[in-house]
């Protein structure tokens, strides 16, 4: 009978163990996602696999332009390690939530640049950017709640949907601060 307890709590401890290790590392090193929605289209389409590098988030690194990056958009409220643990793959993966707060996003705009919209064409710091990677081009009817022209502040980035006209991005949560960027795409499946 003692053999039979010490064997279960070995495996116990085993499967515990290994638990705490996958979380650690969804948290904080590497995390498959799900692409929800169609704003990244052509590049990112709905169901889609996609592998995230978290080290950005763990280490406040800087996305660099062009960039895919996974976004928690409540931009005016605190993250805590409790929204680290909710917004995880591993955990949605297990409780089947998906929160509406996760977004991905392609970063446009960096510390103290200036982002603006004429004539459906984006601008950053004066010069027209060629974005060959959007699905179709803007449509002035889409609302754009920032004011423009906007300068993105210290430590934060500014994101858009490739899918401009069916997005919800920067142009209506303004920029996102670093420690909303949860991860970088590293590659599809």
């Amino acid at each position: 009978m003692q053999k039979i307890v010490k064997q279960s709590f070995s495996w116990f401890f085993s499967i515990l163990l290994g638990i705490v290790v996958a979380l650690f590392l969804s948290i904080y090193v590497v995390q498959p996602t799900k692409v929800l929605g169609k704003s990244m289209e052509p590049t990112l389409h709905e169901q889609e696999q996609i592998i995230i590098s978290k080290l950005p988030n763990t280490f406040n690194y800087h996305p660099d332009y062009g960039e895919i990056v996974i976004i928690d958009s409540r931009v005016t409220q605190k993250r805590s390690f409790k929204d680290d643990l909710y917004d995880n793959g591993l955990v949605r993966l297990i409780t089947g939530n998906h929160s509406d707060n996760i977004w991905i996003k392609r970063v446009i705009g960096k510390p103290g640049d200036v982002i603006d919209i004429k004539d459906n064409q984006l601008y950053r710091n004066g010069e027209k950017l060629n974005e060959t990677y959007i699905k179709e081009a803007m449509n002035s009817t889409n609302p754009v709640e920032v004011q423009l022209p906007y300068t993105i502040p210290k430590d934060s980035v500014f994101v858009l949907g490739d899918n401009r006209n069916h997005s919800r991005d920067s142009r209506s949560i303004g920029a996102v601060p670093i420690d909303h960027v949860l991860g970088v795409a590293l590659f599809t499946k």
